[in-house]
């Protein structure tokens, strides 16, 4: 059973139509966000800088088609949870696991891996599928020009 921690959010097409950019802060500027009830009560947030910027991140993400999920830096995820963000299953996450690519820990009889371990194996799985593909697209061209 997957804990539901990862949970990937998206726009519709209509939608990302919808939403704006953010305007840039100046100095001295505030972000607020606002929030109207159904009943018409209003309330009105101020963030701080640093939450407008992830923010904005994040709309930028969503406008542009793509799906987001927020995690804390220091969260311990399953291998299903892991699975989604590296993009392979979860046997293949555990098998990473068992052989040392991803450290985990066991609570109880589950295993935890540290956000920050997968994001690392994500980056590296990145680099060598980069590779492969520029090596592929490599020996594509030699064919189409030398016929090697």
């Amino acid at each position: 059973m997957a804990s539901q921690v990862v949970k990937f959010a998206g726009l519709s097409d209509r939608d990302r139509k919808k939403v704006l950019a953010l305007p840039s802060l100046g100095a001295g500027d505030r972000f607020e966000l606002r929030v109207r009830r159904r009943d018409g009560d209003e309330q009105t947030v101020v963030l701080p800088r640093v939450a407008a910027d992830a923010i904005e991140a994040l709309l930028d993400h969503l406008r542009s088609g793509e799906r987001v999920a927020v995690l804390a830096e220091d969260q311990e995820l399953s291998p299903a949870d892991a699975s989604e963000i590296l993009g392979i299953s979860r046997p293949l996450v555990v098998h990473r696991m068992d052989i040392g690519d991803l450290p985990f820990r066991y609570v109880g009889k589950h295993r935890r891996a540290s956000l920050k371990d997968v994001l690392a194996l994500k980056a590296q799985i990145d680099g060598q599928r980069k590779a492969m593909e520029d090596l592929a697209d490599d020996a594509e061209d030699l064919n189409l020009r030398y016929g090697i």
